[in-house]
């Protein structure tokens, strides 16, 4: 098993050559571990992420086949079924990192950001669902002076995003706050940034 310290650590180091341009050729020849991974897989971190396409975990930390048990789903919000899938790798495989993925200029915090300051008539009620799961992190944000600086208001916005997710999957699932009592399971925030492929990890 993994513990969530060196999970971290080679999470950064992954990150760092993709920033960097210099991919790993472990990680390559990782693609040749199909046959080995059919019989089972050892993920050593789960990853919580958005769906936007410029942000796949696997590439972002140059991982490879088995490495990452990833969740994508937009905003990386949480719902039952994300607890349910994250609750089942930690359990299941032992997996002790979880890290809440986001992104710099998320599509689903302005969407929401938009939708609070002008609300939209007949709004799908499927994507009403996730702007209702972000709503609650940013909607505070409006409040303040940051509603005059959009740039601004969703880069707090994402950030705020984050650390709910965070929070969520520590205190809102009894198998998680279990398992991060007595096995040091770690969920942590981290944020990738569009334009230089960075990855901030906080709350770690």
């Amino acid at each position: 098993m993994v513990s969530a310290p060196e999970a971290l650590e080679r999470l950064r180091e992954g990150n760092l050559r993709f920033a960097t341009n210099v991919r790993d050729s472990d990680t390559l020849q990782h693609q040749t571990r199909r046959a080995e991974l059919a019989a089972g897989q050892q993920p050593f971190a789960i990853i919580l992420g958005c769906s936007d396409s410029r942000v796949p975990a696997e590439i972002v930390f140059d991982q490879g086949l088995g490495d990452l048990f990833v969740i994508r789903v937009a905003g990386n919000i949480v719902a039952p079924s994300q607890v349910g899938s994250v609750e089942f790798a930690a359990a299941r495989f032992g997996t002790r990192l979880v890290v809440v993925l986001g992104h710099s200029q998320c599509g689903a915090v302005v969407a929401t950001l938009e939708e609070l300051q002008r609300p939209t008539e007949n709004q799908s009620r499927n994507l009403q669902a996730i702007v209702d799961r972000v709503r609650p992190s940013v909607e505070g944000l409006l409040a303040t002076d940051l509603r005059h600086d959009m740039e601004a208001l969703v880069s707090h916005g994402v950030r705020a995003n984050i650390r709910a997710s965070v929070s969520h999957l520590r205190h809102g699932s009894p198998v998680l706050e279990q398992l991060i009592q007595k096995e040091d399971l770690r969920v942590v925030g981290a944020e990738y940034t569009l334009e230089t492929g960075v990855v901030e990890f906080f709350d770690a």
